[in-house]
């Protein structure tokens, strides 16, 4: 039996109700994230939970209820990537980042804003998207493109995300990959040409091939990510830019 703080490492295989939840390690000590939690919810976790390890249980603390703020908190990693020349930036289950960023707001999209911005990445209000997704992403990529369109971006995509995104009715105008010939995505990187790109890929050959654009967007400074998810929450932190407050923690945790 262990009492206090405790970081669990899940891995997850498959998707949906088929998904198996496997446990790789758990360790009696605090991770990066309990300071996070402490500062979300106002709560000193590693007192309480060195409190606990010493016997004080929590009901003796005077805490029983969960405590649920009103606002939202989002953790960024932080990436050494532009300082490792040919690294990729793909990311995997191996302990990449080197710090952390926290982004606090009245709506997901403010937060993640925030997050994303106090962690050296600059937000695009509008210009030019580029689109180059797997096959299994496609469907998703639908919603996206549509709610890049309607923040006034113009698309860009390689031949069959373009053709999934046309197919829905929405304009997107193809360009080519690497092996396509030039003027090709890479090129146009180069050119500051683009202004976000959103790049996921599965197989060996796929993400070696597509490694390239990925370093031209860490170079030049330009807005990606390599998860549809990744891809929704920008969608989301672009419409509330223009609506960000200033809160202190004081004033945050007054309100839980």
């Amino acid at each position: 039996k262990v009492c206090g703080l405790m970081n669990v490492q899940f891995a997850i295989q498959g998707e949906g109700e088929a998904a198996v939840v496997y446990v790789l390690e758990v360790n009696p000590r605090a991770s990066r994230t309990a300071p996070f939690v402490s500062k979300a919810i106002g709560l000193p976790l590693a007192k309480i939970a060195a409190k606990v390890m010493v016997g004080e249980i929590l009901s003796m603390q005077g805490y029983v209820n969960q405590r649920i703020p009103d606002y939202y908190s989002v953790k960024e990693a932080v990436f050494p990537f532009i300082k490792f020349p040919g690294v990729d930036t793909l990311l995997g289950p191996e302990m990449k980042s080197t710090g952390e960023v926290m982004g606090v707001g009245k709506t997901f999209g403010e937060a993640f804003a925030k997050a994303v911005e106090g962690g050296g990445t600059a937000l695009p209000k509008d210009g030019r998207a580029l689109l180059s997704v797997r096959d299994a992403d496609k469907k998703r990529l639908v919603g996206v493109a549509r709610s890049q369109r309607d923040l006034g971006f113009e698309l860009f995509a390689t031949g069959g995300t373009a053709r999934a995104v046309q197919e829905a009715g929405i304009e997107c105008e193809r360009v080519n990959k690497v092996a396509e010939g030039r003027p090709h995505i890479v090129d146009m990187i180069k050119n500051d040409y683009f202004n976000i790109i959103v790049n996921t890929t599965e197989g060996k050959q796929a993400i070696a091939d597509s490694s390239a654009i990925r370093r031209s967007a860490l170079q030049h400074k330009v807005s990606y990510t390599t998860t549809m998810s990744g891809a929704e929450a920008f969608c989301l932190a672009v419409k509330q830019l223009d609506q960000v407050d200033v809160n202190s923690l004081q004033e945050l945790h007054a309100q839980v």
